[in-house]
């Protein structure tokens, strides 16, 4: 039978899980009043501003520099953190001239996913301690070199899943694992929007922008005001699609709550059905995860009207044999199975990314790993990676999670790797 959630008992929990936050801000901020985390920025775009607002909003921390390939973004961000700071950063083209910058600590790894790993492992051989944007890496094979790269060494790494902060996520957790809805028959995750889009016709670049540099190892597709700073998520060689850059927070989430890893096999169909000649991964998209415990569902749709149930556009069903439970970023409700008995909703806000990077520069502090280990972003951008896979090659694909490997689909399996385009060079090193 479905245990009844006392009210009093989700807020003492929430409280505590805010209070801890507190805490965290405020235990690193004496500490570093003496000795200033010294922080790189790779990436100093949107989120990668908010990443370093979230770090200065903790406390305890210097920006010493910062790097991008448009030199407006750059010049940018050195006058917004002279402001937070007194000082401006030293500003890079190159994110290897950044990592040469004097006394520097960790990073943060802000730029799209195509200019992931090729830095992530150049700061790990510096032993600099890493705050990396999700997805972890555009391929798999990407994300193995990057785990294999700090595994045995002293780096703490955080994978950007903030989601995981939130106390109404951590709450739900708690009481799946405790058995409360009985059995977890099933799941759904959705997220539905209508994007918002900019001209898709390419043209020369502005002069602020190395465009080939942006680029990188990806292909070098021609620049749009579509792609360049904007949309670049929907794109099949930077973002990889909606599932990969903001549903993998649901399916992070998902797996996080479940105690899950990877899933076993991936189907999944959909298309561009409403932004022809816009985008080029799918506006409309299902997947079928099978995990070992459940089946995990996952839907988007990004253009249309509103759902008729606007509430539940964005989170995640999970199916119990005595319940089921909604929760999305500040919000879960539980569904009785009796019909008779009335839904139980509750609230709970929190600065989500505010405590993600809380929670990295304790553990730069401390040397304990951080919530959201490398392991564990490799796991949940392999699930998304493994569902475009399914999607490109119109196929089911099963997956071995020890070997790490395709079963059966050698197109599917060719797409665990991407090719470089030259000069650079794929980082994965063939396992035996």
């Amino acid at each position: 039978m479905m245990r009844q959630v006392n009210r009093r008992d989700f807020l003492r929990t929430t409280a505590g899980t805010l209070a801890l936050g507190s805490a965290l801000s405020r235990s690193s901020a004496s500490e570093a009043a003496k000795t200033p985390i010294k922080i790189g920025l790779i990436g100093c775009g949107w989120y990668g501003m908010v990443d370093v607002k979230a770090a200065f909003k903790v406390g305890g921390v210097e920006v010493s520099a910062v790097c991008d390939v448009d030199s407006e973004h750059l010049a940018a961000a050195e006058t917004e953190i002279e402001q937070l700071q007194g000082f401006r950063p030293r500003a890079c083209k190159q994110y290897q001239d950044l990592l040469m910058t004097p006394g520097l600590n960790a990073v943060i790894l802000a730029t799209p996913p195509q200019w992931h790993a090729l830095p992530f492992l150049a700061a790990a051989a510096k032993n600099l301690d890493i705050y990396c944007e999700k997805p972890l890496a555009y391929d798999i094979r990407e994300g193995r070199a990057m785990v294999d790269a700090v595994q045995n060494k002293d780096i703490v790494v955080q994978v950007g899943f903030q989601r995981r902060q939130s106390p109404a996520i951590q709450k739900v957790r708690e009481i799946i694992q405790q058995g409360s809805i009985g059995r977890i028959v099933q799941v759904n995750a959705q997220i539905d929007y209508t994007a918002s889009l900019r001209d898709a016709t390419p043209q020369e670049p502005p002069a602020s922008l190395d465009w080939d540099l942006w680029c990188g190892p990806a292909p070098k597709i021609p620049y749009s005001p579509q792609v360049g700073h904007f949309a670049w998520r929907l794109e099949k060689t930077t973002g990889h699609g909606h599932l990969v850059d903001w549903g993998i927070h649901l399916i992070d989430a998902t797996r996080f709550i479940l105690g899950e890893t990877t899933p076993r096999s991936v189907q999944a169909s959909g298309g561009i059905y409403y932004f022809k000649n816009q985008i080029t991964t799918p506006d409309v998209l299902t997947v079928h995860f099978e995990f070992a415990k459940c089946p995990v569902f996952w839907r988007h749709r990004i253009w249309g009207a509103q759902e008729y149930t606007p509430q539940t556009t964005n989170g995640v069903f999970f199916y119990g044999e005595d319940g089921t439970i909604f929760v999305t970023d500040d919000r879960w409700v539980i569904i009785p199975k009796d019909r008779n008995k009335e839904r139980i909703e509750h609230k709970a806000e929190a600065d989500m990314a505010t405590a993600h990077m809380a929670e990295f520069l304790q553990a730069v502090r401390t040397r304990k790993p951080a919530g959201c280990t490398i392991e564990e972003g490799y796991r949940s951008t392999t699930t998304v990676k493994l569902a475009m896979i399914a999607y490109d090659t119109a196929a089911k694909v099963t997956w071995d999670e020890t070997a790490e490997e395709i079963v059966g689909n050698p197109a599917a399996s060719g797409l665990l790797r991407r090719p470089y385009r030259a000069p650079w060079r794929h980082p994965y090193a063939q396992r035996t």
